[in-house]
Formats: structure tokens, C-alpha cells, sequence
């Protein structure tokens, strides 16, 4: 296992030196320090995504689903297209990145509270019935935002579908720190529950049987990924599939089922991948491509092939 990560490691630094300093001709006075911010948001967004999809997937006791089913990027793009459709581009530039930056975590969390408050209650016996209900609401919000498009101009039109996309390039140091604060207080909350989760991967009676509050676990378990959630969706837009392939190829890459190995896995796989499409985009296609498209086409392939072979096992 640790010759793996250390392998992981290593890769992932030299790729890193090779984004930093590969045609930036040594200018300490803007591609550096805007390179620099761009690879803290890339490690910092791999390891809320990886965190996220792998919890999730404990709770939930399935390997092929992702936090966004529960509807949250569909809530931050219905937020972004009501911002255009009711203020125009002025409404993104007055509240200002930092500002969509907390609107669009509000608005998430909101949302989040609103699920759990009215309707895990009664899903409480059937947590299926809460994700069917996720699926509905996104499928709802994502058709609504569709409707919206249709009403705003070319230009705001634009504007959108470049917010539609995962970009790298959106964020600012403040906003990169605040969610580096809220990333940190999560992982050191979920951190002390990682055990719990080795046991709630048995299932729910094994866990209840050996003493977990699983309600409990799985409603603190919620909160977290959400917050997860809404601070990497709130700085880089939306992932989709990213939670899927990650997750499949840190338990397959770590050999092992504790949280933490494969937490650990996880996170750095989703850096090495975001990477990886970064340098792409950057230098290969020349930003006639995004890191969306690339993610969501290899992620997307892999989902597929998941889907069909657990389909050939069954």
C-alpha cells in the first residue's frame, strides 16, 4: 500500500513542478503566483470531492452513487441561472466571487436542511426512498434551469455555460482560504468518526448490533458531505461523475477497507486526475477544451463500464 501512495506521491510532484514551471519563463509577478492558486485549488477540490463521494457512499452502501444525486450541484446552477436571469451579469459582479462563493454554500446547505428536516424523517426506515427522492429534485431543478436558459440572453447565455463547467481558474486567494478553513474543520470532525465508518461499511443491523447510533451517524454523516459538498462545488463548479471513478479506484488501489487507507488513496487520486486534466487543458488542447469535458468523458466511460460489468456479475 505505501509503496502505491508513495508512487502516487511522487508523480503527482513532479507533475506539479512540470504545471508550475513549464513555459511560465520564471514570472514571479503573474503566471507563478496565478499557477499557484490554481494547483492549491485543484489539491483542495480533489480532497473534498474524494472525502465526500467515499462517505457518501458508506452511508448510503453503494459503490456507483455520488453526493450529487441528492440534487446539490443542480441547486448551485438553478442559483447561478436566477442570478442572470434577474440581475443579468451585473447580479454575478455585485455580489462578487466571495459573495456567490457564500450564497451558493447558503443556498446548498439550505436545501440540504430542508431534505433532512422533511423528508429523512420519513425515509427514515428506507434510505432509498431518500436518494429517489434526491434524483427527483435534481431532475426538477436541472429542468427548471433548463427552462431559464431559454429566457436569457446570448451573452448571459455564455456566461453560464462557462459556470456550467468545473474550472480551476475561478477562484481568489479569500475564497480559496475560507475553503480551506471549512474543508479543515470537517475533515477534523469526520476524522474522529472514521472508525465508525469501518463499521457502518458491515451494514446497518451489523453496526446497530455492535452498539453505532446509526440514525445518528448517518444524519452527522449527511451534514458533513454536505458541507463537503457545497464548498468544492462553490469553488469549482460542478464534478458529476469525478465522486464514482475516484472512489472505485481508491478501494481498488488500496487493497484494504479501513477509511482511512482509502480515504487517504482517494484524495490523492482525485489530485493526480485533476492535475492531469489541468496540464491537458493548459497545454495540449490550449484551452479549447475544459477540465470538465475531460473528467466527465473518462469518468462517464468508467460508469458506464461499472454499471455493465456489475450487471454481468449479478
Amino acid at each position: 500500500m505505501f509503496r502505491r501512495l508513495s508512487l502516487l506521491c511522487i508523480l503527482i510532484t513532479a507533475l506539479a513542478v512540470f504545471f508550475m514551471l513549464f513555459d511560465s519563463g520564471m514570472d514571479f509577478d503573474y503566471i507563478l503566483p496565478k499557477r499557484l492558486l490554481r494547483l492549491a485549488t485543484i489539491i483542495l477540490a480533489g480532497t473534498g470531492i474524494a472525502i465526500s463521494s467515499i462517505v457518501f457512499q458508506t452511508l448510503v452502501m453503494n459503490r456507483i452513487l455520488t453526493p450529487a444525486i441528492m440534487g446539490y450541484e443542480a441547486v448551485y446552477l438553478f442559483w447561478q441561472v436566477l442570478l442572470l436571469y434577474f440581475l443579468g451579469q451585473s447580479g454575478l459582479s455585485l455580489l462578487g466571487l466571495n459573495g456567490n462563493f457564500f450564497a451558493s454554500i447558503a443556498l446548498m446547505l439550505g436545501y440540504s436542511w430542508l431534505i433532512y428536516r422533511y423528508l429523512l424523517p420519513r425515509a427514515r426506515s428506507n434510505l432509498w426512498l431518500l436518494l429517489l427522492f434526491g434524483m427527483v429534485l435534481t431532475m426538477v431543478m436541472t429542468t427548471l434551469t433548463q427552462f431559464i436558459q431559454l429566457k436569457i440572453n446570448p451573452g448571459e447565455f455564455s456566461v453560464f455555460q462557462g459556470i456550467n463547467y468545473a474550472s480551476f481558474n475561478r477562484s481568489e486567494t479569500q475564497t480559496l482560504l475560507y475553503a480551506t478553513v471549512a474543508i479543515g474543520v470537517v475533515g477534523a470532525i469526520g476524522y474522529r468518526f472514521l472508525s465508525i465508518l469501518d463499521v457502518m461499511a458491515l451494514g446497518q443491523e451489523q453496526s446497530i448490533s455492535l452498539g453505532v447510533d446509526y440514525a445518528r451517524c448517518v444524519r452527522w454523516g449527511f451534514v458533513l458531505v454536505t458541507i463537503l459538498v457545497a464548498v468544492t462545488t462553490s469553488l469549482v463548479g460542478p464534478t458529476a461523475f469525478m465522486g464514482v471513478f475516484i472512489a472505485n479506484i481508491a478501494y481498488a488501489f488500496a487493497g484494504h477497507y479501513q477509511h482511512k487507507r482509502i480515504l487517504l488513496f482517494a484524495t490523492v487520486l482525485a489530485i493526480l486526475v485533476f492535475l492531469i486534466a489541468q496540464i491537458l487543458v493548459e497545454h495540449v488542447f490550449n484551452y479549447k477544451t475544459t477540465v470538465s469535458i475531460l473528467i466527465n468523458l473518462l469518468c462517464g466511460m468508467y460508469f458506464l463500464v461499472l454499471i455493465v460489468r456489475k450487471r454481468g456479475m449479478a
